[in-house]
């Protein structure tokens, strides 16, 4: 093949050569761009019939390949390929010479030149020919069809990248872009933020992030802001874990129907307790109220009712509410925002035990003695009416002069001594409060969780649980009992308010179970307990609401075994999404808040030293992080140090703390 002129391709671009030198399994070339190239044998295209002197000189022989090249290039074919393919295509044999073809084409002996135009013509439009191992194939009428959707495809996926990159630049400069592509490239984006390669079209956002500019790694939020489908402070982590917040229609119209018939509260087979003193004690911004209590005297021993709305009466399994209420598990609050299990026109009215509101409810009437033991206890389906409805802070300013609450405090405190008793572990760590205003947090503040009234409504709130769970158990019925084990190592044997202590406990907790048969649960110091209080806000409550309310109705079990087992994955894996998006939500705003401290020097307890790493929680917000060890300092657990914020970024929920 010495002094042949072969053509080879090389990205994309047909390549004239002169075989300078064949080495038997590589051609040694000259290319018309002046390099020097080794090549394989089955690179080659095409060779020329003629040669030329490889004595030549270089410049000569470039000069012949120039010409050579563009000669072949400019050349036109006299029939367009598609009318060549329907001619070949017709053919038994659908694999052709390059010649063949070429003489076809130009209706006469072609060519070097023409052969090398027909080539080239199919390398670039391979919609009906395909080159391969010196002969060409014409495609199938099949393969042209599909070939031609795929170019298409390809067409409107350049025509999104160009429209879609400059409405997108259009935007982020402020501007209203003039026009935008058939598909969404809003959509495509969000979804390549939110959920990275697991986006359904994540190497078309990276191109189209590419085409636009977008290289940070935040601005397609920036983007989603902008366009107003995101606001500045988005809840990310709700909407990469895919947690629902819009109602489904079916359930909003359920939910109107309860709302349309919510004057017929059902008075068969419920006790009428709407002549009791019943209060509810609850957070000043509340409005899903789900218990209430009330006490009288019964002799030297006082009578306490402890009132949950029987939200089973109207929401029940297998209608889309409860459908709802299963994929959410649980309502969510976050320091700006509130997710509810059910609808608010439920949750905030016909559900909520409102004064002077007539409501059907589950009643855990109990007989206390004035140490706190219980003499007595029944369940019952009733009807009761709230008569006052109290903020903590209100109760609190009430307590020494009402003898309602005065006596319920002092039975709650008594109660939680026999807790205690009992082995119940209390790790009172106080509530980390936001106050935001207009995306921004103006304050954070610490609220004790073990106040008068917070510890009255919680201790009364536990009773029931245990009286719910004990109801189940003693009937041997299937239900969603929490257990846990005793703490691997136990520093609390009082009700302790050191936090140091109390952090250092709750690393020692054993990990909580939902199981269907009772167990003992050692941290709340009973032998068996569920949750039954809050059905308004739990699945887990709803469900065990069901399976009483059914028992003492005469109907027997709601649930069996099997499908309480499936409520407990179902719990167990949407509690765990919801902890985890939860935890996000409160470090955003937290950092959103240490943004403005950044350089500034914050009190801390040093928690443990391990891994080479210091760890410390911040007094004022509760946060645990992390410092660098320090040979010129030496703490240990327990102290006291300064720590300096040094770093902190609420987007990608990181901050660095330094001495």
């Amino acid at each position: 093949m010495q002094g042949k002129i072969i053509e080879y391709v090389e990205h994309g671009k047909f390549i004239c050569a002169a075989v300078m030198e064949d080495l038997g399994s590589r051609l040694r070339l000259l290319n018309q761009n002046g390099r020097e190239v080794s090549l394989p044998h089955a690179r080659v295209i095409h060779q020329s019939s003629l040669g030329l002197s490889v004595q030549s000189a270089h410049d000569l022989i470039l000069k012949v390949l120039q010409e050579v090249n563009k000669t072949r290039h400019d050349l036109p074919l006299p029939v367009p390929l598609h009318d060549l393919w329907e001619v070949a295509s017709a053919e038994e044999e659908r694999t052709f010479t390059p010649q063949f073809l070429a003489d076809l084409c130009f209706g006469v002996q072609a060519t070097d030149d023409q052969v090398s135009a027909l080539l080239r013509a199919v390398f670039a439009d391979p919609l009906y020919f395909k080159f391969r191992e010196s002969l060409i194939m014409a495609h199938s009428p099949e393969a042209v069809e599909q070939l031609q959707a795929k170019q298409e495809e390809a067409r409107q996926r350049h025509n999104m990248l160009q429209v879609g990159a400059l409405a997108i630049k259009k935007l982020m400069a402020g501007e209203t872009p003039a026009a935008w592509p058939e598909q969404d490239c809003l959509q495509i984006l969000s979804d390549h933020y939110l959920f990275d390669k697991e986006s359904p079209d994540w190497e078309l956002a990276r191109e189209l992030l590419k085409e636009a500019g977008l290289n940070h790694p935040h601005d397609a939020f920036q983007l989603m802001v902008k366009a107003g489908r995101w606001n500045e402070n988005e809840n990310i982590p709700l909407l990469r874990y895919q947690v629902p917040v819009a109602f489904s229609d079916e359930s909003l119209a359920q939910a109107k129907s309860i709302v349309s018939a919510s004057d017929a509260v059902p008075h068969e087979g419920r006790v009428d307790l709407r002549h009791l003193p019943i209060i509810t004690i609850d957070g000043a911004s509340t409005r899903d109220f789900d218990d209430a209590l009330h006490l009288t005297a019964d002799g030297d021993n006082f009578e306490v009712g402890i009132h949950i709305s029987d939200v089973a009466q109207y929401v029940a399994p297998g209608t889309p509410l409860f459908k709802e209420a299963e994929f959410r598990a649980t309502s969510i609050y976050f320091p700006d925002t509130t997710v509810p299990m059910l609808p608010r026109e439920l949750s905030e009215g016909v559900l909520s035990l409102i004064k002077g509101e007539e409501r059907a409810a589950v009643s855990f009437i109990v007989t206390l003695s004035p140490d706190g033991e219980i003499m007595g206890s029944r369940i019952v389906r009733s009807l009761v009416r709230v008569k006052r409805q109290l903020s903590y802070q209100e109760a609190e300013s009430l307590v020494t002069s009402d003898w309602e609450l005065a006596r319920l405090a002092d039975l709650s405190q008594k109660l939680l001594l026999r807790r205690v008793g009992a082995g119940a572990l209390i790790i009172p760590i106080p509530d980390v409060v936001f106050q935001i205003y207009q995306g921004k947090v103006n304050t954070i503040r610490l609220m004790e969780v073990d106040t008068i009234m917070r510890t009255l409504v919680s201790e009364f709130m536990v009773l029931a649980n245990t009286l719910a769970a004990s109801f189940l158990a003693d009937r041997q019925e299937p239900g969603l009992f929490r257990t846990q084990e005793p703490a691997r190592k136990r520093l609390v044997h009082q009700p302790e308010h050191d936090l140091f202590t109390n952090f250092r406990q709750r690393r020692f907790l054993s990990r909580g179970m939902l199981l269907t048969t009772p167990k003992r649960h050692d941290g709340v110091g009973v032998e068996q307990y569920t949750t039954v209080t809050s059905p308004i806000r739990r699945l887990l409550d709803l469900v065990i609401q069901h399976q009483i309310g059914s028992i003492l109705a005469g109907r027997g079990a709601r649930f069996n075994v099997r499908e309480m087992n499936e409520f407990s994955s179902l719990i167990s894996s949407a509690q765990s999404r919801v902890n985890l998006v939860r935890q996000l939500r409160h470090r955003y705003w937290l950092f959103k808040y240490l943004e403005n401290k950044k350089g500034e020097y914050l009190s801390a307890f040093v928690l443990d030293t391990r891994n080479h790493k210091v760890q410390v929680v911040l007094h004022d917000y509760l946060f645990e992080g992390e410092l660098p060890p320090n040979q010129a300092i030496r703490p240990e657990p327990g102290d006291t140090v300064r720590v300096k914020i040094s770093k902190v970024s609420p987007m990608d929920d990181a901050i660095t703390l330094e001495w």
